[in-house]
């Protein structure tokens, strides 16, 4: 599982955290593509190095054709939906969309239906979250910490006047987060930059077991002269003492009886989105005669308190345990093959003995079955046995 770590120590906003994912590795290339996939006329992406204050980064711009239209969450909603990234992605896009109309609306006195996105609501700012949410899933990372977030002071313009910073709307998504920076001139965190931190880390702080693995640079728009105007992620793993492919992990479980069975899915998701490995359902039965339900989600020590908050929040459970387990695990590598046209990741792994045993990704099977109206089951065995004269291998999944 891989982690990632904010240090907004000059604030966060949008743009930057993409600038910043671009520095850690993201491909430029699957950025475009990303962006040229959502249908939308006239976007162009200027990507480039600069300096802040000595530090070498990465700076991002979209530009959009100029609007003038107001939107509201359900019309940000809809960019969102029909955007090709994984449900994940688009979940927690839709999340930080939901919590800047919420928090808009609180300010303001109205509901977040009718809150009219004004600078959030441009095409720059709502590609900021989306392309920042999707890089996030197609990296991998499932975990997310952050430190303490600089948030600035004096005074901005907005569409509706002028107001301290930070902003009354980003002060109300920063709720529950930890912050400071209260020195620095000017507003250093945008409400986007806030909605993508309370939607990923729920002002978790990052443990002290982590290593670090790798840190990138997304530069801000301005260059002021009291601090390097960017924001830092750190790429982590966890700290776990074990011996050649065991891990050190937590089953976290938790009984329930009173969870309705066509919302269990929901919850399933939202223990894979915080970060669970795997998670199962197991009936059972349990006081008074009454059916009941197990989850058991399987999570490393970086997740196990977010799981566990995600438990509490989406299921009427009361009450969880956990305790450590070991898992021996088989050496894996993951790659994608090209057949029939159609990009299909595999995962390989090599078992005792050093033979080796392939299986495709099912979403991508999926996928695959769909666009070439050919049975699932028919592509998966096409795919179990393939030969390079029928696929080609483009190389690592990032």
């Amino acid at each position: 599982m891989s982690v990632l770590v904010f240090d907004p120590f000059a604030g966060i906003s949008g743009d930057m955290t993409v600038a910043a994912l671009l520095d850690l590795g993201l491909d430029e290339a699957w950025l475009r593509a990303f962006v040229g996939d959502l249908g939308i006329e006239g976007i162009d992406i200027d990507i480039e190095r600069v300096q802040r204050s000595g530090i070498s980064c990465t700076h991002v711009t979209f530009r959009t054709p100029e609007q003038y239209t107001h939107r509201h969450l359900r019309h940000v909603l809809e960019i969102v939906d029909r955007a090709k990234a994984a449900e994940r992605a688009k979940g927690w896009a839709a999340d930080a969309f939901q919590r800047i109309a919420n928090a808009e609306a609180a300010v303001h006195g109205t509901t977040a239906e009718k809150v009219h996105f004004h600078e959030v609501g441009a095409l720059d700012s709502i590609l900021d979250v989306l392309c920042a949410m999707a890089a996030f899933d197609h990296m991998g990372f499932r975990t997310f910490f952050t430190r303490t977030v600089a948030v600035g002071h004096g005074w901005i313009e907005i569409e509706h006047g002028r107001y301290p910073v930070p902003a009354p709307a980003t002060a109300k998504l920063l709720e529950g987060l930890p912050i400071g920076g209260f020195d620095l001139e000017g507003e250093c965190t945008t409400p986007t930059g806030a909605a993508i931190l309370a939607t990923l880390t729920g002002g978790r702080t990052p443990p002290s077991d982590l290593v670090p693995v790798r840190s990138g640079f997304g530069a801000g728009a301005r260059d002021p002269s009291d601090r390097p105007n960017c924001l830092r992620l750190l790429a982590a793993r966890p700290v776990s003492a074990r011996e050649p492919g065991q891990d050190s992990l937590y089953l976290v479980q938790a009984d329930v009886d009173d969870l309705a069975p066509e919302y269990v899915p929901a919850a399933v998701d939202a223990l894979f989105a915080a970060g669970a490995l795997d998670v199962v359902t197991i009936p059972i039965a349990m006081k008074k005669g009454r059916p009941g339900l197990r989850m058991e989600a399987l999570v490393a020590e970086t997740a196990r308190a977010a799981v566990i908050d995600t438990l509490f929040l989406e299921t009427p459970t009361i009450g969880a345990r956990y305790w450590p387990v070991h898992r021996p695990a088989l050496e894996r590598t993951e790659d994608v093959i090209v057949w029939r046209g159609q990009r299909i990741r595999r995962k390989t792994v090599r078992l005792p003995g050093g033979a080796e045993r392939a299986k495709p990704e099912a979403e991508d099977v999926l996928r695959a079955s769909r666009e070439l109206n050919i049975p699932a089951w028919r592509v998966r065995l096409a795919l179990e046995g393939i030969d390079g004269e029928n696929a080609t291998n483009s190389g690592p999944q990032g």
